[in-house]
């Protein structure tokens, strides 16, 4: 069965599209057949895989397909699914248009619906599908949640790492309660993870004392390789499998994996 991660924090600079990136990467490289979809209109994550605006085919028309679920099918969704350069990694990729597509939503029929009947298409020929959320709770978040089995929150190790969380959890809850009764915590993911300094260390103590169980133990430590793989179209893996980074979200997918057995 297929399953479906909305990577999910309305603060920026948190590791949100770093995490979508790597994640699917390290699925990918354990032979899981993945798709990462980038929902976020600054289209951060395509840029990541080496993607950019000039891709003929969007998220934005597959939002716009959505409009009558009846003409829905693999075959016409096809055209915005892109190989990358893993075997087992596809991508939708985003650009600026995805922003006019949250003004349309506003006032159309079923507007946080549109991506969950895309997603019901593509849950056939994927085992995971990652999707990179905008950094806001809007109307586009809240259709990556309704159509996600499980959000995962990127929480960086540094001050006021827990502000915004509260925000956060009580969105999730609203989609539980009206939306997507399914829909599952993942866990929280600590970035930006320093072990030389103290805060990361204090920081990591509190997010754990505060979510307890729904912390991962995989912890995304601070990495150069990790921050310079985007400028050359690429996740981690394939710039420097054994830098810590790469090899940080290698054991975060492990531990996924490991858990849905």
């Amino acid at each position: 069965m297929s399953k479906v991660i909305a990577i999910c924090n309305q603060k920026g600079g948190v590791g949100k599209t770093t995490t979508a990136v790597n994640l699917a990467a390290s699925f990918a490289a354990l032979e899981k057949k993945t798709l990462l979809i980038d929902m976020d209109p600054q289209g951060n994550a395509s840029q990541g895989l080496g993607f950019n605006e000039s891709q003929e085919v969007d998220a934005h028309e597959i939002l716009d397909l959505a409009v009558n679920p009846d003409n829905i099918t693999y075959e016409n969704l096809k055209p915005a699914i892109l190989d990358t350069t893993l075997d087992f990694l596809k991508v939708i990729t985003s650009g600026p248009d995805l922003a006019v597509m949250e003004i349309e939503l506003v006032n159309a029929m079923s507007r946080e619906h549109r991506l969950e009947r895309v997603i019901n298409i593509l849950k056939q020929s994927f085992e995971y599908i990652i999707i990179d959320a905008p950094p806001s709770l809007n109307l586009l978040t809240l259709n990556v949640l309704t159509a996600a089995t499980s959000v995962l929150i990127p929480v960086q190790c540094e001050y006021y790492a827990l502000q915004g969380m509260t925000e956060l959890f009580k969105t999730i809850r609203e989609v539980q309660k009206n939306l997507n009764a399914g829909l599952k915590i993942e866990g929280a993911l600590l970035t930006m993870y320093d072990s030389r300094l103290s805060l990361s260390k204090q920081v990591a103590e509190e997010v754990r004392e505060n979510l307890s169980d729904t912390v991962f133990q995989a912890m995304i430590p601070r990495n150069v390789k990790l921050s310079e793989a985007p400028s050359h179209g690429k996740p981690a893996i394939l710039y420097d499998v054994q830098s810590s980074g790469a090899q940080a979200y290698m054991k975060l997918a492990e531990e996924i994996l490991n858990k849905d057995k």
